[in-house]
């Protein structure tokens, strides 16, 4: 059935107003008509199963037939920190995230990285295209959520903001004595904070600070995984030991 996210404030009482991009995608790709069933999602939980009621020019009314709770959703709050890599490898890192479960996703500078944002523009240039990526992403993947990807922020300003989660990890090559899985097992935390590098990964300053921070270092065995690699391989591994693979109830 298709599937499509809808602002809450076009949700009515009895029906649900469709627009933007969505409006040509249901006629022209999806060739959708009168009476159609279709599943729309406010993003923040709920799903809605709904008939086509009529077109407009720009706008698709729908009426609602059910409403549930989405339970698609991980029971695990993870939130990846990842240092801004080159090229359109950012694109797939959101992409894969957003499929595994993630809920949030902040861009960091790093002292390693490549990528120049001079201004407030082109932070938000990309956080935007950022953020349409999750939105299909998680349309895709049937997420009851749209995960926020935030304004690039500097590896101080993302340590700050990491410390409202429960749990942080910053796999780091020179670790050798704390695992991923040992950590994982140890800690029954209900939200994490994930530290991914770019290319060429963190700084031994920057691990450091992480660690004074209260962050965990960790290893994720001997060999050295891409960044577009690591934070998906320690998503997974996160989904698997907290649940966000199990059958749905």
């Amino acid at each position: 059935m298709p599937r499509f996210f809808v602002k809450p404030e076009n949700i009515l009482s009895d029906s649900i107003i469709i627009d933007g991009d969505d409006v040509k995608h249901i006629k022209n790709v999806l060739r959708l008509r009168c009476n159609d069933i279709i599943t729309l999602c406010d993003g923040m939980g709920t799903d809605f199963i709904a008939r086509i009621e009529k077109f407009e020019s720009n706008l698709i009314y729908a009426d609602i037939i059910d409403r549930r709770n989405n339970t698609t959703e991980p029971p695990i709050e993870v939130v990846l920190f990842q240092g801004i890599p080159k090229s359109d490898k950012m694109d797939l890192i959101v992409q894969k995230s957003v499929e595994l479960g993630v809920t949030r996703i902040v861009p960091v500078i790093t002292d390693r990285t490549v990528v120049i944002l001079r201004t407030e523009k082109d932070k938000e240039s990309k956080a935007s295209r950022w953020q349409r990526i999750a939105m299909e992403a998680a349309k895709q993947s049937n997420r009851g959520i749209i995960p926020i990807v935030d304004l690039p922020l500097d590896f101080n300003r993302a340590l700050e903001f990491s410390r409202k989660m429960q749990l942080g990890i910053i796999p780091y090559e020179k670790e050798n004595v704390k695992s991923l899985r040992g950590v994982l097992k140890e800690y029954n935390a209900k939200s994490i904070a994930v530290f991914i590098g770019p290319e060429g990964g963190f700084s031994q300053n920057e691990v450091d600070e992480a660690v004074s921070a209260g962050m965990i270092s960790v290893t994720l065995g001997p060999r050295i995984l891409r960044t577009e690699t690591a934070g998906i391989a320690v998503l997974s591994a996160v989904m698997y030991e907290f649940g966000g693979f199990d059958c749905l109830e």
